[in-house]
């Protein structure tokens, strides 16, 4: 999904000695993050829509299991995109407080460039990778 969002928006350009998460940074940011909101709110709405359309009654039984099968698949992929969603607003309302852009865990810069990849990011990288580790070793 951000992937398309990528083709939207031009990465933003860093001016010299410009500073770290100023209003022309943040003014960025959100246009990303409310405009990927829109988008998946359009995905939900018409997925509901199309589910409605589609609710017809097979009377054969695997064609009936085939079409629960699809409409939980996609009840699934609607949930997801509701929890990123309340990712986004959490992520919006950082930017409002003048929180966003900075490691939850240690307090550093994310980065531009991190953002732009995962702009709902809330670790560093070096935060990230050693959480990724603690996940793997309990995984174990």
């Amino acid at each position: 999904m951000t992937s398309e969002l990528h083709k939207q928006f031009t990465p933003y350009v860093l001016k010299k000695n410009e500073e770290y998460m100023n209003d022309k940074q943040q003014s960025h940011f959100r246009k990303i993050l409310e405009s990927w909101k829109a988008e998946l709110s359009q995905d939900i709405d018409r997925t509901v829509h199309t589910m409605q359309d589609e609710a017809t009654v097979f009377a054969d039984p695997n064609d009936r299991a085939s079409q629960e099968s699809d409409m939980a698949l996609e009840l699934r992929n609607r949930d997801r995109e509701r929890k990123l969603i309340k990712k986004i607003d959490e992520t919006i309302t950082k930017i409002e407080n003048g929180d966003y852009g900075y490691c939850d865990s240690c307090g550093v810069e994310i980065g531009l460039k991190r953002l732009e990849a995962r702009p709902t990011a809330t670790l560093c990288i070096d935060c990230k990778t050693l959480d990724e580790m603690r996940e793997k070793q309990v995984a174990k």
